[in-house]
């Protein structure tokens, strides 16, 4: 449950942070961000704030202590309106005692090592900020704190509804740099600000096919569609393309030539090693064993992560993450304590043969996803292996997940000789070009989910493969 007050309103040594004095008593790390909130809005020393009532570390379900709402009067040489601009205190480290996070140093990231940020135009004549943006910041805070997987700029947030819960064509969100806030350097590390940015469906499909930086730059460019400082107007009722037609050509040639940067996507999907026989359970590689999911090890799972965190940032090269990563501490808004910069390897030691002693290869799988799921195949192929890539999808209900690789990855288990490989519950699928270009055709109507009916099933017999497009509650059956 959250209350609306101002911000100087509870004594500070309570953890309020719109006191114009700062007693000894105020969390040190909180001080840190609402110092820089203070550097921009010097004239709102006490903002508005939307407060968790029972504190996440008491026990309460909301990560985020404060959401501060301050009015910017933005910027007319710019062509920047006026908006709302809301601050997020909770994801990095405010107090340094242990209670939400580990303190890791003062060198490294401030517990997840940012805050998010949002820029909500102003309506005429509103007179206070709409308290909606705080909710749909919680959740984003709840979905770090519970998969601790962080964000980081040109991220997309498939949301699948109006950020405000209204008719709104606005759905899904991207992730930036905040254009006015700066990094600050905190007792507890490093805190950098990532701006939340309502876009349309289209222009997430456009983001998920070539990469988030790109659309965010595009976006730049159409005033109506954020402008310059990326303010999201839920009223927008036209896309980009809409407005401009001309930039669908110019994501279409990003494409061409980029290809896509998703490398990972959390999804429903499963896998079968058909090479065993079904009712032998110790050897099934689908979400759930009976009532025990096979679970990934702490390597295993941090490598994944790695991968999906990674996912919209080019990489030097189609290198897996080492399965024995190693900690690099920074002033990296895109890493949390302990996660690797890179998707390289150090050395050839990092992919020892004695950390993939549990390595499987197998002669024939099935592969399981839902609809929207399968729609990302295409993208996967296309966007990713045809460019000498990989991409990942990591199950949501289980600890599964399936990457595809090309022959130009480095690091994976999945050869050419052996194009199938398990590590646990992790698969690997080796596909070479020629491959993956007939599997473009066979797959062809992924495109047209309009015209897609389920379950629908794909298969190549002499590659021993099999895909299968199924309805959600296959997947939210833990026995299917």
């Amino acid at each position: 449950m959250e209350g609306v007050r101002p911000g100087g309103a509870p004594p500070a040594a309570a953890g309020g942070p719109g006191s114009g004095s700062v007693p000894s008593l105020f969390p040190p790390g909180l001080h840190g961000i609402y110092g820089e909130c203070r550097r921009l809005y010097p004239d709102q020393p006490n903002p508005l704030q939307v407060t968790a009532i029972l504190k996440y570390w008491l026990g309460g379900p909301d990560p985020l202590d404060y959401v501060s709402m301050y009015r910017n009067l933005g910027n007319p040489a710019l062509n920047v309106p006026e908006h709302w601009h809301y601050v997020s205190f909770g994801l990095s480290d405010l107090y340094g005692d242990n209670r939400v996070h580990e303190f890791t140093g003062t060198d490294g990231p401030s517990g997840f090592g940012f805050e998010l940020t949002f820029r909500l135009k102003r309506e005429t004549g509103e007179s206070a900020p709409p308290t909606w943006p705080a909710e749909l910041m919680q959740g984003l805070a709840r979905y770090v704190f519970q998969s601790e997987n962080t964000f980081c700029s040109g991220d997309h947030v498939s949301w699948h509804s109006p950020l405000d819960n209204s008719e709104s064509r606005i759905q899904h969100m991207l992730l930036t740099e905040d254009p006015q806030m700066q990094p600050v350097q905190t007792p507890f590390g490093v805190v950098t600000f990532l701006q939340i940015v309502g876009v349309c469906t289209e222009e997430l499909h456009a983001a998920q096919q070539w990469n988030g930086q790109g659309i965010l730059e595009l976006l730049r460019t159409v005033p109506v569609a954020g402008g310059p400082w990326l303010i999201t107007d839920m009223r927008r009722g036209e896309t980009i393309f809409e407005i401009d037609p001309h930039l669908q050509e110019r994501v279409d040639k990003g494409i061409e030539t980029d290809g896509s940067n998703l490398s990972g996507v959390s999804a429903k999907c499963a896998w079968d090693d058909l090479s065993r026989p079904p009712e032998d359970d110790e050897d099934s590689r689908s979400i759930c064993i009976g009532s025990q999911p096979r679970r990934l090890s702490g390597k295993d799972t941090e490598q994944i992560r790695e991968t999906l965190r990674r996912g919209l940032e080019i990489n030097s090269k189609p290198v897996l993450p080492p399965i024995n990563a190693q900690r690099q501490n920074g002033l990296n808004h895109d890493r949390a304590p302990s996660r690797k910069d890179s998707l390289e390897s150090e050395s050839s030691a990092a992919i020892i043969p004695h950390e993939l002693i549990r390595t499987r290869q197998l002669e024939s799988v099935h592969l399981k996803f839902n609809q929207e799921s399968g729609a990302l195949i295409p993208l996967c192929l296309r966007g990713r292996l045809l460019h000498g890539r990989h991409f990942t999808y990591k199950s949501i209900t289980g600890d599964t997940a399936i990457t595809f690789v090309s022959t130009g990855v480095e690091g994976a288990f999945a050869t050419e000789e052996h194009p199938y490989a398990a590590h646990g519950p992790w698969l690997q699928i080796l596909l070479t070009e020629e491959f993956v270009e007939r599997m473009l055709e066979d797959l062809e109507d992924l495109n047209s989910p309009e015209e897609f009916k389920l379950p629908k099933e794909y298969s190549w017999p002499e590659k021993k493969l099999k895909v299968s497009i199924l309805p959600d509650a296959v997947f939210d059956n833990p026995l299917h």
